[in-house]
């Protein structure tokens, strides 16, 4: 096989072609019996399909990593990671965020950031201070993991939400899983995936918990997701959609290049 062509064979593909068909069915059912019992599996699989693709695939290059090392991450902890960091960090955040906040405005939505940011990273932290998987591939993985379980119990808030406000529209519930699940890679995945790659990686190279460097990703990723927030409340979409290409694009880039790094500390 040529070797562009090689990710065809990787098991996070075969999932994401399962999962997509899997997602049609459900979603075809829906529209063609309009039966609301297929309401909770569109909008759980929907929600689901991209994040636990790209946790897959991370989980992949860390095994690829951490042999180097001969710790490998099981993968138990890291659906954990997914599900109860996916949970703390949504149930912490609404929570904050409905007793702190009154309205959004461009300064409101920094502190959504911080909000958010700072919600992703408890279980995570957990995992950092009491677990021997401590290289920086490690901590990639567990932070890109913690921000899809949050994206993907976000998306399927939203997904509801939608359907709802709309009436009932399955054309409405289906823009909102595809746009928020094509866009979550680059939004809560990346943002915690950074700060947690840096906190691991400064432990490793430093010795030191917390750090400048440390602090200033994180500063970083609060930066990003307000920017994210201040373009999603344009009303002009060009502006929206712009703004999600520049700050995506910087945050994919930001999250490879720290793959890249994670690789060459154990080469």
């Amino acid at each position: 096989m040529h070797p562009s062509l090689r990710f065809v064979k990787s098991e996070w593909f075969r999932l994401f072609v399962v999962g997509t068909l899997v997602f049609f069915g459900a979603e075809q059912a829906l529209k063609f019996t309009g039966d609301a019992v297929f309401v909770p599996m569109v909008l759980l699989i929907g929600a689901f399909v991209v994040p636990v693709t790209f946790v897959a695939f991370f989980y992949g290059q860390e095994r690829a990593v951490d042999k180097l090392v001969h710790v490998e991450a099981p993968l138990r902890m890291v659906a954990t990671c997914f599900l109860v960091g996916g949970v703390i960090g949504v149930v912490i955040a609404g929570f904050v965020e409905y007793a702190t906040l009154t309205k959004l405005t461009v300064s409101s939505l920094f502190i959504v950031g911080l909000i958010e940011e700072s919600a992703k990273l408890i279980f995570p932290i957990v995992i950092y201070l009491r677990s021997r998987y401590r290289s920086e591939a490690d901590g990639l993985l567990f932070g890109v993991t913690s921000g899809m379980g949050f994206a993907a119990l976000e998306t399927m808030g939203y997904g509801l939400v939608a359907l709802v406000q709309s009436g009932g529209s399955v054309g409405m519930l289906e823009q909102t899983l595809l746009i928020r699940g094509l866009l979550s890679p680059v939004g809560h995945a990346a943002w915690t995936g950074l700060v947690c790659a840096a906190l691991w990686g400064e432990r490793e190279r430093t010795k030191r918990t917390f750090n400048p460097i440390v602090i200033g990703v994180f500063a970083l990723a609060v930066t990003l997701h307000a920017l994210w927030d201040i373009a999603a409340l344009s009303q002009q979409a060009s502006i929206t959609y712009a703004g999600y290409v520049i700050i995506g694009g910087i945050s994919l880039i930001l999250l490879i290049r720290r793959l890249r790094e994670a690789r060459r500390s154990v080469a």
